[in-house]
């Protein structure tokens, strides 16, 4: 008897139609397979017995890069089996399967790569199946060579042989090279004369004398330096304009990581696992240069992700910074000329190729703890994969979500697939604008996606609404706006089908740094109940004025002063005697300040969370006077907390009925300026505010109404920090709820446009809210 069999998923680039053949073969299935725009295509003769194990090995023994979503089993009648089984050409159709994201060096290219014997010995650009760039070079689907960057590379006859052959794990490896046929490397030092000969080594020396050089990787070119040449990174510092970020690193293997910070098993898997993304660890044993993260409690380190890499970590003694490849803020560079023309101010050299990147894509970033893996932003290796939805999304309209402002993501959502794009950036820099603009146009293509529905967010003058208002018109698409906390409230609901299959009624903790609210303030520390189809606003935390607007968010002091003068009126400062803070305001407007603040003039009321973390960091001398980039307050008042969370005791937060829940801080605010004027170490006080926040969090839960085991969903670019996520998390979990966190993608404004894609999905199939 004959089958027709579809599946769906992450398929293609992945080895799955060798992988299908050898099933084939093994069970003596004749017939043949082919990718097409849905996925993967297979009609299989055998008998019953054969043909359902066949099917049942599909799934449980697929290769690693690839993800089935579904199987879709069909008769074959009425046609005369073939006698074999074959592998044929792809064909065009709707597209609907799945593009795979870039994948780090598999173990058996790395071999090869450093085996004398091996005719890939040494080759920078070395992949099969099982690893190499995926969405990088893409330039449409089905993914074929012609469709990659790699087509103007002929195979040579030893590379052709392993491409045509079924057993080869080469077989159809789009990326496929090696010396004779493959991209050149090369050595060019800053007045661009060249070096061909053993230029990996050339800027392996020249990294050890404290060059900084551009490399191009994967997704674009990245900045490295030696990460013990404390004089080198200062200058790196210097010449690209980043004077506090901590930087990137990239060590040759985990043993060298170990000598630097602490490793469990997980941490381990995810460093080594496909995706190879940058891990924030925290420090422990031997040091590299203090201005790599200083005041940080963590390094952000990774590990190889292609030959090229491999290669020249193993010229290297010790670890190297490894930053995007960009003058401050823009995008980071992915062409030969462009990457000359913006970095040569910046690097000594480059060791660059001729490969072509059609695709940007910036390191991913990730955090693992007790609750599990975080993504901090989804790039390489993560994106484009799809993320699988209820099944209540089956029918959905196809909707185009536009994401957010900052840290921006725009997301494709078509039945159950959810395609969020990589990390994007800032809108507010024009180049980055530009690439967002260029970045949707090209997923709008490679998907064949022409949406019924274009989600933005309710702020008026974000430039990804405004943009996606234009597209609404242009395409004849209807358009919804979405609440910004709603948006991240939901997005973290989609990750987890099991409980938003049912759950329109799960309460959601969303603390960020602000979004526009339902009554066109400025939210950001909240208090949702809903789900898809719609929310209420339970609760928040007590407005505080944010003085000079935008400028709060830059400078912490403005938000210091806001605080104080909330909590104890107009003559704040009098209560101040005793510590630094006279000194410290005394050096600022702040006079000005108060006068704007009594006329309300630039002075919106927030509840922004973030802004809290700012006002507690700078009372505690952290950035008093402004962040040089955003959440830099936030993360050093963490990294002081952590050693002291099990030894202090909570500061009073106030939770009350009035009539909603209501979070203040003015209680917290009178025993932090007592702990000041007694000399209180910052660590313990910033403990002590942490400790507070997480018990003020916890009763807002008890006080809304909530009845273990409710479903609680945690959001927003707050709990990034990992103290918050963990504690309100177990503690929330010991009082009996079900609580929801980020994994797949980003609390922070990265994952805003999944959330709004499954409320205006939601809202076009007309879902109601159910109670559980």
């Amino acid at each position: 008897m004959g089958k027709r069999i579809l599946v769906k998923g992450l398929v293609q680039g992945v080895g799955f139609r060798p992988f299908v053949w050898r099933l084939a073969r093994e069970l003596k299935v004749s017939g043949h397979v082919f990718n097409d725009g849905a996925g993967v295509q297979i009609e299989a003769h055998a008998p019953t017995a054969a043909l359902d194990a066949f099917v049942g090995r599909l799934n449980a023994e697929c290769p690693t890069l690839a993800r089935i979503d579904l199987i879709d089993v069909s008769p074959c009648e009425n046609k005369k089996p073939p006698v074999d089984f074959r592998i044929i050409h792809s064909e065009d159709g709707h597209v609907s399967a799945g593009v795979v994201p870039d994948a780090a060096t598999c173990p058996a290219c790395h071999a090869e790569i450093i085996d004398p014997e091996n005719r890939r010995y040494r080759h920078p650009f070395s992949n099969c199946t099982h690893c190499g760039p995926r969405l990088s070079i893409l330039r449409h689907i089905p993914y074929d060579r012609t469709s990659t960057t790699m087509s103007v590379f002929p195979m040579c006859a030893a590379c052709r042989s392993e491409y045509e052959n079924p057993a080869d794990c080469r077989f159809h490896a789009q990326p496929i090279a090696c010396p004779d046929c493959g991209p050149e490397l090369w050595f060019e030092n800053a007045e661009q004369s060249v070096v061909q000969v053993a230029p990996i080594r050339t800027a392996a020396t020249k990294l050890k004398a404290g060059k900084i050089l551009a490399i191009k990787g994967l997704g674009g070119f990245q900045i490295a330096v030696d990460a013990g040449n404390e004089t080198a990174i200062a200058e790196l510092r210097k010449r690209k304009h980043r004077p506090d970020k901590p930087l990137a690193l990239m060590a040759r293997d985990l043993d060298q990581i170990r000598n630097y910070c602490r490793l469990n098993s997980d941490e381990e898997a995810l460093l080594a696992g496909p995706a190879a993304p940058i891990l924030i660890l925290q420090k422990s044993g031997q040091s590299l240069a203090q201005n790599i993260a200083s005041g940080h409690d963590s390094l952000g380190f990774m590990l190889p992700s292609t030959p090229l890499h491999h290669l020249l970590m193993a010229e290297l003694e010790r670890p190297i910074v490894l930053t995007s490849g960009n003058l401050s803020d823009n995008p980071q560079e992915t062409k030969n000329e462009e990457a000359r023309r913006q970095l040569a101010g910046i690097v000594d050299g480059f060791l660059m190729h001729d490969r072509e990147i059609n695709n940007r894509l910036d390191d991913s970033v990730m955090r693992s703890d007790r609750t599990g893996p975080a993504v901090l932003r989804r790039a390489r290796g993560l994106a484009p994969a799809s993320i699988r939805l209820s099944p209540r999304f089956a029918d959905a309209p196809k909707v185009l979500a536009m994401g957010g402002e900052l840290k921006s993501s725009f997301c494709l959502l078509n039945g159950q697939d959810a395609v969020l794009s990589q990390h994007i950036g800032d809108l507010e820099n024009a180049k980055t604008f530009a690439d967002y603009k260029k970045m949707l146009q090209l997923y709008l293509e490679l998907y064949q996606f022409e949406p019924d529905v274009i989600a933005v967010d309710c702020h008026p003058q974000y430039l990804s609404t405004v943009h996606g208002e234009h597209l609404a018109q242009e395409r004849g698409a209807d358009l919804v706006r979405v609440q910004h906390h709603h948006a991240h409230m939901s997005a973290c609901l989609a990750e987890h089908s099991d409980f938003s299959d049912s759950c329109e009624t799960a309460h959601g903790i969303i603390l960020d740094g602000l979004g526009w609210g339902d009554d066109d303030t400025v939210w950001g520390g909240e208090l949702l109940k809903g789900g898809f189809s719609g929310f209420e606003r339970m609760g928040c935390f007590k407005p505080v004025l944010l003085p000079g607007g935008s400028a709060a968010i830059r400078e912490p002091w403005r938000n210091l002063a806001a605080h104080l003068f909330d909590a104890f009126g107009p003559n704040y400062r009098d209560r101040l005697d005793g510590t630094q803070l006279p000194k410290a305001f005394a050096a600022m407007s702040v006079t000005g300040l108060e006068d704007m603040m009594m006329k309300r003039v630039n002075s919106p009321r927030s509840s922004s969370a973030g802004r809290l973390f700012d006002a507690v960091a700078a009372a505690l001398g952290i950035c008093f006077h402004r962040q040089s980039f955003e959440g830099q307050a936030a993360m050093l008042l963490e990294s002081l907390a952590r050693t002291q969370m099990k030894t202090q005791s909570a500061y009073p937060v106030t939770v009350s009925l009035q009539p909603d829940v209501l979070v203040s801080f003015d209680e917290m605010w009178l025993e932090l300026i007592a702990d000041l004027k007694n000399n209180v170490p910052v660590d313990q006080i910033a403990a002590r505010f942490h400790l507070g926040l997480i018990e003020g969090l916890a009763k807002t839960i008890r006080l809304s109404g909530a009845r273990p085991p409710e479903t609680v969903v945690l959001s927003g670019g707050v709990f990034q920090n990992a103290i918050l996520r963990d504690r309100v998390s177990r503690k929330l979990q010991t009082e009996g709820h079900n609580v929801l966190n980020h994994h797949i993608a980003p609390a922070n404004d990265g994952g805003l446009a999944l959330g709004q894609a499954v409320i205006a999905a939601a809202k076009g199939m007309g879902i109601q809210s159910v109670r559980v």
